[in-house]
């Protein structure tokens, strides 16, 4: 396995990365917001409000 930062062999001390560097670069990356997963937020998407009709009974 190679670390997902520099692609050298990883460490077990600090699995899956190869170093303490290259984990804190990762953890960075995170609360840099740079990785992101996807959400599926319809707030997000543009709104389509259809007009309703009210129809009386008198």
């Amino acid at each position: 396995m190679t670390c997902p930062i520099c692609h050298q062999p990883t460490n077990t001390e600090f699995t899956p990365f190869c170093s303490r560097h290259c984990k804190n670069i990762d953890l960075l990356k995170w609360l840099n917001e740079d990785y992101r997963v996807p959400v599926n937020n319809p707030e997000d998407e543009e709104k389509t409000e259809i007009p309703l009709k009210i129809v009386s009974d008198t």
